[in-house]
């Protein structure tokens, strides 16, 4: 497995590679300890080596250890902050959320999810799409009993999100979404909030760390930089990059349309066995998602979204300066951890491609098993342990 690259560049210099411990380590005590190693002249290598050990013994013990890439590539974080491992979680151990909660925000009265205690930090977990809040049904636990106020709101055109005017536009483009986000954290009185997403949910977190930063805590980000632009998108890609697009162009015309429609379960399906194609998800798990496809926005919202992705709809002028400032793909400063999976058959970039879009503490973490698209609900343990990391950065 590849070591990745530190969060914390203004603290660490690099992994150490043959610590005396015996393991890969990327860690603050174990560099302040090998600086003492080598620094007493007046004690043994052996007293030193074991002084060493036995540190790391009970750092083990107290099971404070970060994830640094595919499940199950753990290696051992010493902290002087409570143990940050999160406990192990059972795929469908949850299946639904205790109870949903109604909030006028903005444009829209938004459906959202709460777990955890109301005085913990606030972390916001923003969905993609074809998805919706059960991308985060066994994420939202684990943070919340690592003591996170935890909301998962159901984005526009999803579940019981609701415009409050007829008349509001049903506007997809991707600064409306982000809106809406700003507007969810004022309605809940939270002036500071970690943010997490994958999908439509990773270019809104993209986009409320890039423009408001100051809102932002840090990051998490599946795929990692998705900010976008129509003016961009007239670029055209080669000829198999454009394959994985296709729904893209289907959307485009008024048959797809009319077929996502008609079909838009059938249509949520394939794109979730497409971009996922080793989870094996049941029909019960697929059903509670695609419950929220009935919203009477849905297929109005997902529609112009990709539409104005292409030039072939018009946004709302109120957006247009947040959309000049994102069309120059700004850079994102708060503390961010991108995850990929290692079997995403969704479009995707690759990582070296915007690894320098985050010039602050970042990571990238792989991860492995066979993990797609929906990673939060596919492997839910490394990304509830990717929100924890980040947010003590």
């Amino acid at each position: 497995m590849a070591v990745s690259q530190c969060i914390y560049p203004t603290r660490y210099y690099t992994v150490l590679r043959n610590c005396p411990c015996g393991n890969t380590i990327e860690i603050y005590e174990c560099r302040l300890l090998w600086f003492r190693f080598i620094q007493r002249e007046s004690k043994s290598m052996t007293e030193d080596i074991n002084h060493l050990r036995r540190r790391f013994v009970g750092a083990a013990a107290l099971t404070m250890a970060a994830q640094l890439g595919g499940i199950g590539g753990a290696r051992a974080q010493s902290s002087n902050q409570a143990p940050s491992r999160l406990s192990a979680v059972t795929l469908g151990t949850n299946s639904s959320f205790a109870s949903l909660k109604q909030v006028n925000a903005g444009v829209l009265n938004i459906g959202y999810a709460e777990v955890g205690p109301t005085n913990g930090a606030p972390v916001i977990l923003l969905h993609g799409w074809p998805y919706d809040i059960h991308t985060y049904v066994d994420v939202a636990p684990l943070l919340a009993q690592a003591g996170y106020r935890v909301i998962v709101p159901y984005l526009r055109g999803y579940g019981t999100t609701r415009f409050l005017s007829s008349d509001t536009p049903r506007n997809g483009q991707q600064s409306a979404v982000a809106v809406d986000g700003i507007a969810l954290m004022d309605a809940l009185k939270i002036e500071k909030a970690v943010v997490a997403g994958c999908d439509w949910g990773a270019r809104t977190a993209n986009i409320l760390a890039a423009l408001w930063p100051e809102r932002v805590k840090a990051m998490v980000s599946v795929s990692g930089y998705l900010i976008g632009s129509p003016e961009a998108n007239q670029m055209p890609l080669p000829p198999k990059a454009e394959l994985q697009w296709w729904y893209q162009y289907y959307f485009a015309t008024e048959r797809g349309h009319a077929g996502y429609e008609k079909y838009r379960r059938d249509f949520a399906r394939l794109i979730w066995e497409l971009a996922s194609p080793k989870w094996n998800f049941d029909d019960a798990t697929f059903n509670r998602s695609a419950a929220a496809f009935d919203n009477p926005d849905h297929v109005a919202i997902a529609i112009h979204n990709y539409r104005w992705r292409l030039g072939l709809a018009e946004g709302e002028a109120q957006y247009d300066a947040l959309e000049k400032r994102l069309a120059e793909f700004p850079v994102i400063s708060v503390p961010t951890i991108t995850l990929e999976g290692d079997a995403n058959g969704a479009p995707h970039p690759d990582p070296a491609a915007y690894a320098k879009k985050f010039p602050g503490k970042y990571e990238h973490r792989l991860i492995t098993g066979g993990i797609g698209h929906n990673l939060p609900q596919e492997a839910p343990q490394a990304f509830a342990q990717a929100v924890v990391d980040v947010a003590r950065a």
